[in-house]
């Protein structure tokens, strides 16, 4: 559901964390916002909720211009895990370009990251986008901890679905930029068909990749 105006060349993309509670989606973000350069990154916005937060930040307005002139503009959220916040959820996913559903690796979090995943494919549905086609990546975080499932059994249990599978400890840092790196490009890709940025307009993926995901001087 990508916003964008052809003849003022701007787009604008929209990239959701989701997941169960507890997750890390919000340490996702607030370590992607600290890697990425300083030069590219808006503020971090909080949008408090009872006992959970949804946060999001824009890469600044129209970050990225490619040299004919086009204008793209990135913005990232996260949404609320807890249950009762089910209808900020789906507010959150409304006009979404990309997905990273982020699991929690823990043990005794197996069963509720299905239950989570499933919530996901229903409220993807009903505001109006398909799991098949929206751009997804699985990333299980917490691997920092000991009591974790084993990573051949998450890709046993995971592989049948096609999505990607990445490991991460966003807490630790590591795992994050490559996490925003594959939805980026799968997103990429998905608008690219749709809308032919690159023969077009001159979007280069590798610079779009690049100039996005250039790091801060301090990380």
């Amino acid at each position: 559901m990508i916003e964008f105006d052809e003849q003022q060349k701007r787009m604008v993309l929209k990239l959701v964390y989701y997941g169960p509670a507890m997750s890390g989606k919000t340490t996702n973000l607030l370590t992607l916002h600290d890697q990425l350069s300083l030069q590219g990154r808006g503020e971090l916005m909080l949008l408090d909720t009872t006992e959970d937060r949804t946060i999001y930040f824009d890469l600044l307005p129209f970050f990225y211009v490619a040299p004919s002139g086009m204008k793209i503009k990135l913005k990232v959220y996260t949404v609320p895990g807890q249950v009762r916040h089910d209808a900020t959820r789906k507010a959150v996913l409304q006009r979404a370009d990309g997905v990273v559903f982020v699991a929690d690796s823990q043990t005794a979090g197996m069963s509720i990251n299905f239950e989570s995943f499933d919530n996901l494919e229903k409220n993807l549905s009903m505001v109006g986008l398909s799991i098949e086609h929206i751009p997804l990546v699985i990333q299980f975080n917490k691997r920092d901890l000991t009591d974790i499932v084993a990573e051949e059994q998450i890709r046993s249990a995971w592989g049948p679905t096609g999505l990607p599978v990445l490991m991460a400890s966003a807490l630790k840092g590591w795992g994050v930029l490559e996490t925003f790196k594959e939805v980026l490009g799968r997103t990429f890709d998905a608008v690219n068909a749709r809308h032919a940025l690159t023969s077009r307009f001159g979007v280069d993926k590798e610079d779009f990749l690049t100039t996005i995901l250039t790091v801060a001087d301090d990380v």
